[in-house]
């Protein structure tokens, strides 16, 4: 098969021809439809964040069922798919308690070796070496999937579209329900309105929220904020962020602040955003060693909650993001702003560290979709 390798000492993804791999106990082969292209993995490709080399990147997909493993039931060829980028050993002990954005094994294994859960990855290259895999690899035509992270999708929802439900959409209703616990005619912030922000927009206009400030650098992002959404934008190059947004909620500030980019400063503007017993969740994620100076007498103070958000639970969270899709309340198309194919991999997360993708972009790689009728 084809893959886009990332090797030692280089940010750029070679196209290589790797073996297929076969699933084990437990696992799914998928063949890739879409990926999505994410910040996380250009943290990856520019040595931001430790991961293994060589490696392959692409933790967001959609495709087809190929083959089941060793005691996998219920799934057939052909059967279209989503997979949830944090994919649940379903055994440890934040598993065990629901808390399937812990999972152990995922962070111990996948995060930190680029392995699956029996210590090993599904890759290597033609001499047999092992290629690491960051979550189940998906910039390759196939991939490993274990059960946990596999998901039917509806009819009507597009199998392309669908590759960004794994990251962008399960991560956002994972800091909207699971952690922000928006209440309905809440005031919110997103700061930073990207491919994560956007989604975080479209999760709290979903679950009610009564107000929604979108704060931003770039016009024409705010602009896209407010088709899926957003109540007001800011563009902070233009003025004081803090200001603006207190100007619009009489003062207070907001009642739920988002942090969607992962810098000091955006945290630190985060915080001050939000009202007196306000909640700061932090959803972007930071190149490693990257810290935020706050106002701990005014977070202490005014009774300001900081909470960390990574995805969510993949067994109860990600059935609930398909019916929300497939009932329109969160729709997709308008969020991919740019479609690449498979080829072009290395100029997708190019033009990602440029900033000319202006809300989420996909690979796509040229499988047919035989329900994909009345895209979301």
């Amino acid at each position: 098969m084809k893959a886009h390798v990332l090797h030692e000492s280089s940010a750029d993804l070679v196209p290589e021809d790797l073996p297929r791999p076969a699933p084990g106990p437990g696992e799914v082969l998928i063949r890739v439809a879409a990926c999505g292209v994410c910040h996380t993995d250009l943290h990856v490709i520019k040595g931001e964040v430790a991961f293994p080399r060589p490696c392959v990147l692409g933790h967001e997909v959609s495709g087809v069922v190929e083959e089941a493993g060793p005691s996998v039931s219920g799934w057939e060829p052909g059967q279209r798919v989503a997979c949830s980028f944090i994919m649940p050993c379903g055994a440890c002990r934040h598993c065990a308690a629901g808390n399937e954005d812990l999972c152990e094994e995922f962070f111990a294994k996948n995060r930190l070796k680029g392995q699956l859960y029996d210590g090993t990855s599904r890759l290597a290259d033609a001499a047999g070496r092992p290629v690491a895999m960051y979550s189940m690899a998906g910039l390759a035509e196939y991939a490993v999937v274990p059960a946990t992270a596999v998901f039917a999708l509806p009819d009507g929802i597009d199998l392309e579209d669908a590759a960004i439900l794994g990251c962008s959409v399960f991560t956002s209703y994972g800091a909207v329900r699971n952690v922000a616990e928006l209440q309905p005619g809440e005031t919110v912030a997103v700061v930073a309105v990207g491919g994560i922000g956007l989604n975080i927009v479209q999760m709290a206009a979903a679950h009610g929220a009564g107000r929604i400030v979108a704060v931003d650098i770039s016009d024409e992002k705010l602009a896209l904020a407010r088709e899926l959404g957003a109540t007001d934008t800011v563009n902070s190059l233009h003025g004081d962020p803090v200001a603006a947004v207190r100007a619009l909620t009489g003062g207070r500030g907001v009642d739920v602040a988002f942090e969607a980019f992962g810098s000091g400063p955006t945290v630190k503007t985060a915080t001050e955003l939000v009202d007196d017993g306000g909640r700061v969740v932090l959803v972007g994620i930071a190149p490693a060693g990257v810290e935020a100076g706050l106002n701990i007498a005014h977070i202490v103070r005014r009774k300001i909650r900081v909470l960390g958000s990574y995805g969510a639970r993949a067994s109860t969270d990600m059935p609930r993001v398909l019916e929300l899709v497939a009932e329109g309340r969160i729709g997709l198309r308008r969020l991919i702003t740019d479609r690449y194919e498979f080829a072009d991999a290395d100029r997708a997360y190019k033009d990602l560290d440029a900033r000319r993708i202006r809300g989420r972009a996909i690979l796509t790689y040229g499988i047919p979709d035989g329900d994909g009728s009345a895209p979301a």
